[in-house]
């Protein structure tokens, strides 16, 4: 593949940002106040959830330049274990892990949307969502010129308007709230209970994303050098957003205002430069979905293409257009959200996704041990490609904190954890199916 029919580092980047800073974080903080008043272990929350995604960026840095092959979890699954424990995640990815959140943002860009400007201009929700998720799948279907001057763009713009409203806010609140940054009384105990605990899971939905440049390694230039800064650089920066954006929140209004609530950006705007600000801040939020939708329009499409490269019955995704784009793939993921999107099936999906996906992490980043057992330290051919830093703590903090989260849901949620199995369940019925279909036509 040439050149200009690949992703520049930068492109990869913009991919790991978009997806990760969606509607998380400015609609969480206020379910975490309800449990926990301290503002210190609040920012403590969202740095644990940053820790974690970082650990697991760096220890897909190495399998990602160790396994250079789009598809992310499905790649390397297939070839840490076994081809049905990649196709159960690629079955996770095609389900529920790229189109429903898809869906979910595409609706949520025409709430904020409607917010914005449905007092001048009444805004379809249903349809809005629609045009956006069909515009943008068209724009990734053409080239990769296109494609990633799309996401460059509107990644660009979602950082400076972050920036822009964590500095005019904090410029703009006449009673500033206290905010703690070292421990005070009970702050301990607060960060080893069950609320941490709970507040952790959406934290860690927040930064779910951080993965996302190995969804188009094959497509990146210069992939087993550039994968592994796009995911740590990608990570470290919305680390530093989600913290500033937390502080502004905690730092512009009292805690007892946003507990329980889900508009915590419109509360803060709304009450730091009034009824205006309320509006701004939803066509600011709507802006910053954008970028989200096409995120994940970019690299969702990728694990249905290499499983169709993988996989003699979804072998029409695998055709690429003269550009190299997998056309088909893309044109696949997008209709898939717009169903969801028409039929608003994907809520109940979405409860236990968090729980599929991070297992579906939790699998891969143990990988790394599976991978240098059995290729040892340097005698591989790939002598020359990145190694996780400070290794083995990234992956073995990485799977405490997941096997404790999922440990928690596990048990006190088990509907979740069930239908998560049910899911896994059906993705092994149609990997077998899939084999049998393989080997019927190879007899052929």
């Amino acid at each position: 593949m040439s050149e200009g029919h690949r992703y520049s580092p930068r492109t990869a980047i913009a991919v790991v940002v978009a997806n990760m800073v969606g509607t998380g974080v400015f609609t969480s903080i206020g379910f975490q106040i309800l449990d926990i008043q301290s503002s210190f272990v609040l920012l403590m929350l969202w740095l644990v959830g940053g820790l974690l995604a970082l650990c697991g960026a760096l220890t897909y840095a190495e399998l990602a330049s160790r396994l250079p092959r789009s598809g992310g979890e499905y790649n390397f699954l297939s070839q840490l274990y076994h081809p049905a424990v990649g196709f159960v995640s690629g079955w996770v990815s095609l389900t529920v892990g790229f189109a429903a959140p898809t869906a979910l943002a595409a609706m949520t860009f025409a709430a904020y949307l409607d917010s914005a400007v449905g007092h001048l201009l009444p805004v379809n929700r249903q349809f809005a969502a629609l045009l956006l998720v069909l515009v943008i799948t068209f724009v990734h279907g053409r080239d990769h010129k296109a494609s990633g001057g799309l996401q460059n763009w509107f990644t660009l713009i979602k950082i400076l308007l972050i920036a822009l409203f964590v500095t005019a806010v904090t410029l703009s609140t006449d009673t500033p709230q206290p905010v703690h940054l070292l421990p005070g009384e009970g702050d301990g105990a607060l960060l080893l209970s069950s609320a941490f605990a709970v507040s952790l899971i959406y934290v860690n939905y927040a930064y779910t994303g951080w993965n996302a440049a190995t969804y188009i390694t094959g497509e990146i230039e210069n992939p087993a050098r550039s994968v592994p800064l796009v995911l740590i650089g990608g990570t470290a920066i919305v680390i530093v957003l989600y913290l500033a954006l937390n502080a502004t929140f905690l730092y512009a209004v009292p805690m007892d205002l946003l507990a329980g609530k889900v508009e915590a950006g419109v509360i803060v705007a709304e009450n730091t430069f009034g009824a205006l600000g309320a509006m701004l801040m939803g066509g600011m939020l709507s802006l910053l979905l954008i970028s989200t939708v096409s995120a994940m329009l970019m690299a969702g499409p990728r694990v249905l293409q290499v499983m169709g490269e993988d996989f003699r019955l979804f072998r029409m995704l695998a055709v690429k257009n003269a550009g190299g784009v997998p056309r088909r793939a893309v044109y696949t993921q997008g209709g898939l959200a717009a169903l969801f999107i028409l039929t608003s099936t994907f809520e109940s999906v979405l409860v236990f996704s968090g729980f599929i996906l991070g297992l579906s992490s939790l699998a891969t980043v143990l990988g790394i041990f599976v991978l240098r057992a059995r290729h040892g330290e340097g005698r591989e051919p790939d002598v020359a490609a990145y190694r996780t830093w400070a290794y083995p703590l990234p992956p073995l903090i990485y799977g405490a904190i997941m096997l404790w989260t999922l440990g928690f849901i596990t048990v006190d949620r088990p509907l979740e954890a069930g239908a998560a199995a049910v899911i896994i369940a059906l993705g092994l019925v149609c990997y077998l199916l899939t084999e049998r279909h393989s080997r019927a036509g190879k007899s052929h």
